[in-house]
């Protein structure tokens, strides 16, 4: 059977040699023109073939009334070249202004987030010197939906959304990843045990696709304890992919237990585009001050060469920064007195690594490119076959500061000989029937009504309901259809029923 097939590291075939790739850059805010302006020189030194097209964002942007801190003609420049490379960018304190990161990410399809994080023992002070690893985090889904809803004068809810084909092409990045690059494992945080739908269907993907590299180790963690164990013994990962927010928060603790937060690069990989950063901010503080490290978004762009085709000048770059590093050449952030041997600014660094290309480090290991022209084979995800679906129940959200019993004596008023009041939970806990007094609760009420078997329900059953409880004088503020799929129930239980 036929199947599509993409290159998401490639998302166009790489130019001949002699024609510059199009690249879109943005200086950023902060730091970032300083920092981008020191990798720049580095990158062309090292023989980058790119044509420079630059585009304003941040917080010029966002104050011009651009909500979003891009334009129309930042969006077209990105479409058309396919290749971002950012500094990072200064966010306007107060409401209204979305993060530029995560509007470039889903709106372009950058699906995977890339952060590799390694150790630079002796040279650079850490606990773990054996530490070399790279974080594969899911990059448009789970609470970076940003569905957020007010309902009540207590309560404010924040959705988490989980996709099977969102889920099957981050774990078939991660497994191709590990392929392509030579490493042996692949490891899965979720938190399942609780969150058993959504967590649930990451880790049931990441089995089914693991299933499929056999050469490959697999293992699954919950994520507390994948936590602890990634602070503690960091040598033990190779790969780890995550869902959005554990691998937002962990990338970063995974990169600054290296030795410095400052030192990582990320790339944000798309099926048509992708976008090459440094992991830290815009440091407003030390802006202007040429002391800024611009290593993480010089390294970004290691990764961006990779990624256009051109290995054997990131490959030069990578070597040189290793050896600018080895010698002891070393910003503020990450002087060590007895270890470091020359203090040096933005410009001076960026000098250094350009004084050694050519070279190789001597004591760390040094880099090789050439094998990465394979390319990553990602199938487009699988669509199953519809599954046979049933309304049984239906979810009723009410704002009242009535006691568990008075709200449900209120709310079996609604109940028909199709439908009954099963339960009522406060922050997913059980409070009706049966609850404890010792329960806390707020204003906010999940009532859950169930089909009686065999009796029908429908959406127009759901309409006749909702009328009834308005008639009633019910705050309902929000509903959720009960489903089982193929007989299996399509929603969790309340917490102690």
């Amino acid at each position: 059977m036929e199947t599509d097939v993409q290159d998401a590291r490639k998302p166009a075939p790489s130019a001949p040699r002699g024609t510059r790739v199009p690249v879109t850059v943005a200086h950023g805010d902060g730091i970032g023109p300083e920092i981008m302006k020191a990798s720049l020189r580095a990158l062309l030194a090292a023989g980058a073939e790119i044509e420079i097209e630059e585009i304003e964002i941040g917080e010029k942007v966002y104050q011009s009334g651009h909500s979003a801190g891009l334009t129309s003609e930042a969006w077209d420049s990105l479409r058309r070249t396919g290749v971002f490379y950012k500094a990072p960018i200064t966010t306007p304190q107060g409401g209204g202004f979305k993060s530029l990161n995560v509007t470039v990410r889903k709106t372009l399809g950058l699906y995977a987030n890339i952060r590799p994080c390694v150790s630079y023992a002796p040279f650079i002070a850490t606990k773990h010197p054996e530490m070399d690893l790279v974080i594969v985090r899911e990059n448009e889904e789970d609470l970076y939906a940003g569905i957020e809803h007010r309902q009540t004068d207590e309560v404010y809810q924040c959705l988490k959304i989980i996709s099977r084909p969102g889920s099957e092409k981050i774990m078939r990045y991660a497994f191709e990843f590990a392929r392509v690059h030579g490493r042996s494992k692949v490891t899965c945080f979720s938190k399942d045990n609780i969150m058993k739908l959504t967590d649930g269907l990451f880790h049931k993907v990441f089995d089914e696709v693991a299933a499929e590299y056999p050469g490959i180790e697999n293992e699954h963690w919950i994520v507390d304890i994948g936590a602890a164990r990634l602070a503690d013994t960091p040598r033990v990962f190779d790969v780890i992919v995550m869902p959005n927010l554990y691998g937002d928060i962990l990338s970063d603790v995974a990169a600054q237990i290296t030795g410095s937060v400052g030192l990582g690069p990320l790339a944000n990989i798309g099926t048509h585009c992708a976008m090459f950063e440094a992991i830290h901010g815009s440091a407003p503080p030390i802006a202007g001050q040429g002391i800024a490290n611009p290593s993480g978004l010089m390294l970004a762009g290691v990764m961006m060469l990779v990624h256009i085709g051109q290995p054997a000048a990131a490959e030069r770059l990578h070597n040189a920064w290793l050896r600018t590093i080895e010698d002891g050449v070393h910003t503020v952030d990450i002087w060590r007195e007895g270890v470091s041997r020359e203090k040096v600014g933005t410009d001076a660094f960026a000098d250094s690594v350009i004084a050694r290309l050519g070279q190789t480090p001597q004591t760390l290991p040094a880099v090789s490119y050439a094998a990465d022209t394979e390319p990553m084979v990602l199938p487009e995800p699988k669509r199953a076959a519809p599954a046979v679906k049933a309304l049984v129940g239906i979810d009723v959200f009410v704002h009242s500061t009535l006691s568990p019993d008075n709200l449900a004596a209120r709310m079996k008023t609604a109940e028909t000989a199709a439908l009954e009041l099963a339960l009522i939970t406060n922050r997913g806990v059980k409070v009706w029937p049966g609850g404890l007094p010792e329960t806390f609760c707020t204003d906010h009420w999940r009532c859950r009504y169930m089909a009686v078997p065999g009796t029908g329900f429908d959406n127009a059953a759901v309409a006749d309901l909702l009328r009834v409880l308005a008639q009633a004088g019910i705050d309902f503020i929000k509903t959720e259809h009960l489903y089982t799929f193929d007989g299996a129930p399509g929603y969790s239980l309340g917490q102690g029923q």
